[in-house]
């Protein structure tokens, strides 16, 4: 395997482990900010396994334009939903309109699926 592939998905699998820890703990913010993750360093090593450098971006919407071929035709609907996890995890002042409570325990089930 790729070793910066490698690398990105030891990474990719901290992070779903992480949201998987959180989600048995209720706490849904953490699920859905760590799920995000897991997908984003997956995106990222796709890419660098393409040999593409994957751009500085938490975007995943970005990241999947960049990856080439049909490896997330199928997937695709779903990842670009977990951008909208992204800022309202981070940050208590999110976008108007997103998430205004903060991620539930729907949306962290939805996140780990």
């Amino acid at each position: 395997m790729n070793p910066h592939l490698e690398r990105w998905l030891r990474f990719a699998r901290e992070d779903l482990r992480m949201a998987e820890l959180a989600f048995e703990d209720g706490i849904h913010n953490q699920v859905c900010f760590h799920a995000h993750q897991a997908v984003e360093k997956t995106l990222k090593g796709c890419l660098e396994a393409q040999g593409q450098a994957p751009p500085r971006t938490h975007k995943l919407a970005d990241l999947i334009r960049l990856v080439r071929g049909s490896l997330l035709t199928d997937l695709e609907p779903q990842l670009l939903q977990m951008d909208r996890f992204y800022i309202p995890t981070r940050y208590t002042d999110a976008l108007p309109g997103m998430l205004p409570e903060g991620p539930g325990e729907g949306d962290a089930r939805e996140a780990l699926e």
